[in-house]
Formats: C-alpha cells, structure tokens, sequence
C-alpha cells in the first residue's frame, strides 16, 4: 500500500473514542512489509487536543492528495481505495512507458465486439 504514496498524515485526539480506524490504518503503516515497500514514504502523526475529526491524508507519488474521514470510513475501506487508485497509477505508468497515450481511448466499435473463443486446455498439457 505505502508503495503508491509519498506521504500520510493521520491526525487524531487520543481521548476521542472515534479514533479506531486511525490506530488501525497507523498500525497497517508501521507494518514492516508496507515499511519495506516504500522505505520514502513519509509518514506523520499529528496527535490533536482540540475536537476535530479524526483524519487521514494520504498523497501518492504522483502528488494528488486525498482526505478521509476516518470517523466513517474503515481503515480497510481507506486502504482498499489506495490500492485501487495506486494500481490504476501503475497502469497508466505502463502505457506512458510504452509510448502509449493516456488515458487510452477504445473506439465504439470495438467495445462492442465479441472477444475471441478460448480452448480448454488439454488434460496432458495441464499435467505439466
């Protein structure tokens, strides 16, 4: 998950009984796995006395910075979201690298196409 980002910002009072997923989504940051994914990726605790909402900010590596509502918003939920928008990152990567252009434009005509019959593969072939 940290490998999509360049920073979080998980802001939270520890007395507010709404801070769970907060403490979840710090703890699946200081996880080694997603440490080791991203060892760059900036990550800062903002322990707050006022009443504000608990809040994650999360900012990928292509510097778009996104807000979450952590009152309301599972840490799973807010982990899930950055991985789809991280994957879908790196598939734009992937085409600017090829010298493709993006977002990649699909004519009408071939949306509506069937796609080609696949064959079940042979009981010797899946043997190997």
């Amino acid at each position: 998950m940290l490998k999509f980002l360049s920073k979080v910002k998980i802001e939270f009072n520890a007395l507010d009984p709404r801070t769970a997923a907060c403490m979840e989504f710090l703890a699946q940051c200081n996880a080694r796995k997603a440490k080791e994914s991203n060892p760059a990726c900036q990550l800062l605790v903002k322990r707050r006395t006022d009443d504000h909402p608990p809040q994650i900010t999360v900012t990928f590596v292509n510097g778009v910075e996104e807000k979450f509502d952590a009152t309301c918003t599972p840490a799973q939920t807010i982990r899930t979201m950055i991985l789809e928008k991280g994957t879908m990152l790196e598939t734009e990567q992937m085409f600017k690298d090829a010298g493709e252009k993006w977002p990649v434009i699909i004519p009408e005509e071939e949306i509506h196409q069937s796609a080609p019959g696949t064959k079940p593969r042979k009981a010797e072939e899946k043997k190997q």
